[in-house]
This record gives structure tokens, sequence and C-alpha cells, in this order.
């Protein structure tokens, strides 16, 4: 009998071992299978939104711009590190501090940008502007050596709405913890935190939120700010890690402090001032601000330090929807395979192999042009401006062109809209819209007996053989035989989209 209860025990134990390794293996089937949204394949864990934990927005992870902080240094293929390499990108930090690359550390799952006194270190012999509060030396105040470094890191990569997130605590000193991020003419700073400032009624406090916008469209002169919110907190954010996130919609912005929207932005309160129209790449950083007052000596080093940055995004069936933006009329497309250049600021509309902009002819530009201020979303649009009494067109067409290479379209069928507004009088009978390489035509026709003067949505359905060559790109064309001889109405295009076809 004594054999046959050992026995009986170790087939128990057995079966259960089995059923335990059967668990555990659905388990990990049914975790592989949610691929979408955060998948840690190391951990086996799903990250959603602090704000949404059951995803009922259906968020998708967005690697490229997303961080855990696992090893033991900054990943730079995802990152750019102020300084490294003795590159810095825009800036060199706010003065009298500086952005230097030994600050940027990762260690226990965490990256630390950390802000020390270094007295031996040679800071840069140069001055920064700080808007209104005038110009500093790096390393220097007020004549007399402040050596306070400081740490910046960016991604390479820029996304177009979604929501942005990190899990962070800030240094106890007077210096601050930023997590921000700039595209095209805009800013938008998700906090700006200081967990000891010296000046204990300034615009941030050590249990304060401040978060801000800018409109950095030229001029870009200070002050930029379209929207901002302060919010006071029932903790001091040097003390302990919280949550901090952003929703950013097309047509809107809500703030998040450890899963509670604190507040929300609309583009209806705000108008024109709506400038979150543009991909924008991920700043975290420390920066003086000398208003709320300069770190002690004995108050350093500290860190900034924040567990993961996460970045997630909706799906989407549009084919042109990371380069939306600039479908929509809004911003320049992105040829994020090239590096950007070090001295793009946001407020720069000169082309390079990273940034380029929809192109017109001399003739064609009297005729077509990107205005605001009239627009289906977003502030921008394409208008043809029409022609009055006793005019007629100057050319037998008028065109705008994308850059080549704005265009990475598979072989198959698929749908083609843009949306017109049309004024009342005599209209085109048709716009038409060409695929560069391989060569494919389409025509929206019978615009005249579109609805006047309000927002319409046209359709085309095409049928492509070939995928994009490298060169391929879209033009936008406005025919003399399509238009009236005379008193031709305007016209505005926006939100252009590519579509499979169902």
């Amino acid at each position: 009998m004594k054999y046959i209860k050992q026995y009986n025990l170790a087939l128990l134990f057995s079966v259960f071992i089995f059923l335990n390794a059967s668990c555990q293996v659905k388990k990990q089937s049914v975790l592989e299978s949610q691929s979408i949204v955060g998948h840690n394949q190391d951990k086996n864990i799903l990250y959603y939104p602090h704000s949404d934990p059951e995803n009922t927005g259906g968020w998708v992870l967005n690697k490229d711009v997303s961080d855990e902080f696992e090893g033991t240094e900054i990943d730079t293929t995802k990152w750019f590190v102020e300084g490294l390499n003795g590159d810095y990108y825009i800036w060199k930090g706010r003065a009298p501090s500086q952005f230097v690359p030994h600050n940027v550390i990762v260690e226990n799952g965490k990256l630390k940008l950390r802000t020390q006194w270094e007295p031996d270190y040679a800071f840069a012999q140069e001055e920064y502007a700080d808007g209104n509060m005038g110009s500093a030396a790096y390393g220097m105040y007020e004549g007399k050596p402040l050596p306070i470094t400081t740490a910046a890191v960016l991604t390479k990569k820029r996304f177009l709405n979604g929501y942005m997130e990190v899990k962070a605590k800030v240094g106890d000193a007077a210096i601050t913890a930023a997590f921000w991020a700039i595209g095209y003419e805009q800013e938008l700073d998700v906090f700006e935190l200081m967990g000891n400032p010296k000046n204990k009624k300034g615009n941030i406090r050590e249990n304060s939120y401040l978060a801000t916008a800018h409109d950095w469209s030229p001029p870009a002169e200070r002050p930029t700010n379209v929207f901002q919110h302060t919010e006071d907190l029932p903790f001091r954010t040097a003390d302990d890690f919280h949550v901090y996130g952003a929703e950013w919609g097309v047509d809107f912005l809500k703030l998040f402090i450890d899963g509670e929207m604190v507040h929300h932005f609309t583009q209806d309160d705000v108008g024109l001032d709506w400038i979150l129209n543009n991909p924008m790449e991920v700043w975290l950083d420390s920066e003086i601000f000398k208003w709320l007052g300069l770190p002690h000596k004995e108050e350093l080093p500290v860190d900034f330090e924040v567990e993961y940055m996460r970045v997630w995004q909706q799906p989407s069936d549009n084919l042109l929807a990371r380069d939306r933006a600039f479908y929509g009329f809004e911003g320049p497309v992105l040829f994020e395979e090239k590096p950007r250049p070090l001295t793009m600021v946001p407020e720069d509309s000169t082309p390079n192999d990273y940034q380029k902009f929809w192109l017109f002819d001399d003739v064609s530009s009297k005729y077509l042009s990107i205005v605001e201020g009239d627009y289906a979303t977003g502030v921008n649009s394409l208008k043809f401006s029409g022609f009055g009494k006793n005019e007629s067109l100057e050319a037998d067409k008028v065109v705008v062109v994308s850059p080549e290479g704005a265009l990475n379209i598979p072989a198959g069928d698929y749908i083609v809209s843009m949306k017109v507004w049309l004024d009342q009088g005599r209209v085109p009978e048709k716009i038409h819209v060409t695929l560069r390489s391989p060569e494919l035509k389409i025509e929206f026709t019978d615009l005249s007996a579109l609805p006047r003067r309000q927002w319409v949505k046209v359709e085309s359905k095409i049928s492509r053989q070939k995928a994009s060559e490298d060169n391929d790109q879209m033009l936008i064309e406005i025919h003399k035989k399509d238009l009236p001889k005379t008193r031709a109405a305007k016209l505005f295009i926006d939100d252009i989209e590519i579509k499979k076809s169902k």
C-alpha cells in the first residue's frame, strides 16, 4: 500500500505539472495572439495607456518611438542624444546649464537624465538667447561660474496623433523635468515640472504641473503660447513616480495624470491657433529656468528618472495616414530615412532631404496656393483662386506636385478620395489627379452638380497593376478645357486619402 500511495502521489503531481504547463502554454498562446499594442516579447506583458487599461480605444504601440529603457545604455538607433559625438540638434540647452551626453544614463530599468555640478567641464564658449529673459553664457551666470550640466534625448522618428505617456519622477532641485514634442511650426509641452524651485510663487511649483502649446509659425517671436494649463497636485513631483499622458487627436488634446483626465482642449477653443497639425518628435530633458531660481551646488547631482516612454496610435486604413498632414496641406512630407538637419528648427520652411513641400510653378502659383483658414481638418487647404470677368486661365492647366518619392502604394484596387469646397458660380467640371510612377490618371467629375459652400467628399475607384516606384509622386491639376471661359469660382481641396477597395 505504501508504494501505491507513493505512485498515486507521483501521478497526481505529474498531472498537476502537465495541467500547469498546458495553462502556461495556453496563456503564452493568448499573449502571442494579441500581438497588437505593446506586447513585450521578453516579459509577456501587454501595455496599454494608463488612462485606458482595457484598451477600449484600440491603441497600437508605436515601437519606433517607445522605450522601456532596459539594458545598460540608451538605444541610439531610437534616440538622438544631445552632445553625443559633439553633435547638437537645434540647441545645447538652456544656459547657463548645458546638455552633455554622459548625463544620459540607463540603469535598473530606468532612463536617468542627470544634472550635476561639473567645474572641470569644458562648456561651449557661446551664449543662448532665452526669449524675453535675455541671453546667458553656458557655464556662467552674471559673470560668475555656474558649472551645471544637464541632459536631453529626443526620438529620431516623429508620429502624428496618438497617446503619449511616461512614468517619471523629478529631480529634487531647482531643475526642470520636461516631456515635450516638436514638429513643423509647433511645440507641445506635455509637462514641465520642477522638484524644488527657489521661487515658490512662480508658474511651476514642487506640487504643480504646467502644460503648454507653442506656435512657431513665422514670425516665431514670443509670446508663442496658444494654450496653457496649470494643475495643482496632491503630491510633490520629486517624491515618487507618477504617470503623465496626453491624447493628441486631429482637433483635440486631453491631458492625464495617473490615468485621470485633468484638462481637455479642442480646436473650437482656439480656432486657427490650433497648431498641432504635423508629426512631432518626443523630447525628454532637464533645464534651468532662471525665473524660478538656480539649483545650488549642495543639492546636486539629481536625476530626472523615466521608467518608460510609450506612444500608442489607432490603426487607419488610409495608405496616406503616415503623411496625412502633407496630404491635408498642413506641412511637409517627411523622409525619415534621411537624418534631420541639426540646425532645422520648427519654424524652418526650407526644403531639404528630410522635409519637402508641395511644388508650384510660376504660372500655377497664380491660381493654386496653400491657404490658412478654409479647411476640412487642420487649418489649411489647397485653394484654386478662380478668376473674374474678362479673365481666363493663362495656361492649358495649372498643377501642384508632391516631391518625388512621396507615394508608396502597393499594387491593388483602391478608392482615392478628397474633400472639396465649391463656391457658388461656375466651377471646373473636373479635378485631375495623376499618380506618376507608374502613371495612373484619375478624374473627379461632375463637380458642378455638387452642393456648394460646404465640404463634400468625392471618390474615384482605381486599379494599380504595379507598386509605386522609388520616384512616385502625386499631381493635382485644373485644366483650362474644364473651366468656363470667364468668371471661374474658387474651390478648395483637403484631406486626400487612398484606401483599399472593399
